[in-house]
Formats: C-alpha cells, structure tokens, sequence
C-alpha cells in the first residue's frame, strides 16, 4: 500500500519559456513563448517532501487520464478555464485557480477510494513512477521529458520550503557522498575502463551536488526576504552550505587529477603521478584523516557557537526538541543534587544534635566536678581541725 501523503499548492511562480529554434528541442517542441503560470505543488511523505510545478493544461489532461483510466471523473471538479482573462495578469484568478486546484488534488489523496490515485496517470503527474525514485526535488530518476530549466524552477521552488529545504540538503550530502565513493573506486581501479567511469560518475554526482547547492542558497534567499527562518536558523543553514561548498571544491579538485600507480599508466615510470595529480596527504584531509592545522584559540565575543553532531542536521523544531531534552537532563541533574544537598543538610544537623547533647553531658560533668571539690575542700577543713 502506498503511503499516505499531503498535498498542497501554497505557492505559483510566472513561468516564461525560452524562444524555439526550430528544431523543435526546446521548450518540449513548443513554439509558444508566451508566459504562463506553474503551480508548485508540494507532496509530503513520511520520510521526505519535494515540489512539482504543472500548469493548467497538465492539470486539465491529468482529469481526462484519470475519467478515463478510472472509468468516472474525481469527487472534486476541476476549476473551469476562463476565455477572457489570464491568470498571467489576474492575480485574484492566480489565486482562485490555485485553491481550487488544491481542493481538487486533495480531493484525490485524502478520501477512502483509491480508484484515482491508484491510476498510473496519478503517480506520473507527481513525478512518482511505480518502479522508480523521486528525489528530495521532485525529479523522477525516470521522468526525463521535462527540460533542464523547468527542473532547476522545481529544485528552487523546493527550496523556498524550509522542510523541503533540509531533505534536499540531505539529497545534496548523499551526492557528496556518492562523488567521495566513486573517486575512491577511480583511485583504486586497476583498468583504464573502470578508471574512466568512476570519474564518470564522480563529475555527474558533483553536478547534481552544484545545482542543488545553487538552488538551495537561492531558496535561502527567498526564505530570508519572506521571513519564515529565524535568524539563529539561517546562520546555521548558511553554514551548511558553506561546509558543503568546501567539501565539494575539495572532492571537484581530486576529481580533476589522476592518481596514477606505480608507473603503470604513467607513461615510462618516473614519479608514478600525473603532474597536479593530489597527493595523498590531500586526499586523507579532505577525508578526515589527514593532520590538522593548529587553529587559533581564544573567545570571540558575538561568534555563534559551533556546530556539533547532535545539532547539524536539526531544524528548527529539532533544536528546539533538543533544547528540551537538555534542559530535562540538566533538571534531572540538579534534581540528584538537590537530594544529596538535603541529605548532606541532614546530617549536618543530626551531627549538631549530637554536639549539643555532648555539651549537656559535659556540663553535667563539670557541676559534678564542682560539687565534689566542694565537698573535697570541707573534709580538707574537717581534717585540719583534728
């Protein structure tokens, strides 16, 4: 059974397609240039969220496909089409249009009868094929029909979502990751074949790393302008993004050089490198295993606190979730030591009680001693007079 998803349509975006050149390549072979609206439709899962855009007319072949691969037309109606104004130049149709479109993919996802979105048209209009994968920015690895520029529109409408915006970080980090494995697998190859498609694939996960990394620090832009990160919350995904684009300049420059062993391939011994090839104390820091650099101590007054593993890959509501769970500790903590404070108290004063009654024992003592020299000092009297 499929998961259960939400669907809505909070945004638009005003869409201009690029002039055909008569080949019929671009633009899907569309010769209109004309300006139309696409709606960014974002679909949440349990594990993940991206953003689709689609225009009307997708909409309006989606409802033919569904009528007649379900054998009726969904619960909710689609919004008709107006012949005397566009949405281009009509934001209160943007938005009528907008609301009635969500109406009606919700009308689609949320009821009991599953006749709709169990229809293949279904999951092709939300880039979700049945056999393959859809990425954190709504590009289906199978769906390559769309063109370069609407998919770099969908990553970047993606990203102006602040839960969109951290599973495509995590899609950005898993291409990082692919780069860093398949270069060690190009450094390790034994053939020129392996060598050359490891490298391969390591400038293809390096692309997809850069265009996600553009489309993020767009996406934090808009997010900054419309307000909807805290301040705290947008340093912290501006570093992010800093130690990405590091990490990736780093993985971009072993990429560039050929590590070449034992002379094999490097054309009549000599060293057994490539001129510019990095070496391996390049390659074992950029891996996390190379010497540090000694840094410079000191407090800096007004720089944010680094971060750590428990606090890099969080969101806001994940801070704040960790905040709590460290100040239950630190309650717990103080708890335990409030009861040893009361027991220390406790036998502090059960020691002071017993100081007092040794002093009364030792006062009892003394008048004792008192009276018997008193009475030491009258037989010494009697005994003088005999």
């Amino acid at each position: 059974m499929a998961p259960p998803l939400e669907i809505f349509i909070p945004t638009t975006s005003l869409y201009t397609p690029p002039p055909d050149d008569g080949s019929g390549s671009s633009n899907n072979g569309n010769k209109s240039s004309k300006p139309y609206t696409l709606y960014n439709i974002t679909v949440r899962l349990p594990l993940r969220s991206f953003v689709v855009q689609k225009r009307y007319s997708e909409f309006a072949a989606l409802h033919q496909m569904l009528t007649a691969q379900a054998g009726a037309p969904p619960p909710e109606p689609l919004p008709a089409k107006s012949w005397f104004r566009s949405t281009v130049s009509s934001p209160e149709l943007t938005e009528q249009r907008r609301a009635g479109l969500e109406r009606y993919l919700r009308a689609i996802a949320e009821p009991p009868d599953r006749r709709w979105r169990d229809a293949p048209a279904w999951r092709a209009f939300l880039n979700m094929p049945l056999g393959g994968s859809v990425s954190a920015s709504g590009v289906s690895v199978d769906a390559r029909v769309a063109p370069a520029a609407l998919r770099d529109a969908n990553q970047a409408a993606g990203a102006a979502d602040p839960g969109t915006w951290l599973d495509m970080h995590r899609e950005m980090k898993g291409a990082l990751h692919e780069a860093r494995v398949a270069l060690g697998r190009r450094d390790g190859a034994l053939d020129n074949g392996s060598r050359v498609e490891a490298g391969a694939q390591v400038k293809r996960a390096l692309v997809r790393a850069g265009s996600l990394l553009v489309s993020l620090g767009e996406g934090l832009r808009v997010l900054k302008e419309e307000k909807r990160l805290g301040e705290g919350e947008l340093r912290r995904r501006r570093d992010l993004i800093a130690a990405a684009k590091m990490e990736r300049d780093g993985l971009d420059k072993l990429s560039s050089s050929f590590a070449v062993g034992g002379g094999g391939a490097g054309g009549g011994g000599g060293s057994g490198r490539l001129e510019g090839a990095a070496s391996a104390s390049d390659r074992a820091a950029l891996m996390g295993g190379g010497p540090s650099l000694p840094r410079a101590g000191g407090r800096v007054l007004g720089a944010p606190l680094p971060e750590t593993e428990r606090t890099r890959e969080l969101d806001n509501e994940g801070m704040v979730q960790l905040q709590r769970d460290i100040m239950k500790e630190q309650d717990e903590e103080v708890a335990a030591l409030a009861k040893i404070l009361r027991r220390q108290k406790e036998m502090g004063l059960a020691i002071h009680e017993e100081v007092n009654r040794q002093i009364d024992m030792l006062d009892r003592v003394n008048d004792d001693v008192d009276v018997v020299d008193r009475k030491l000092g009258v037989a010494k009297d009697r005994v003088k007079r005999l």
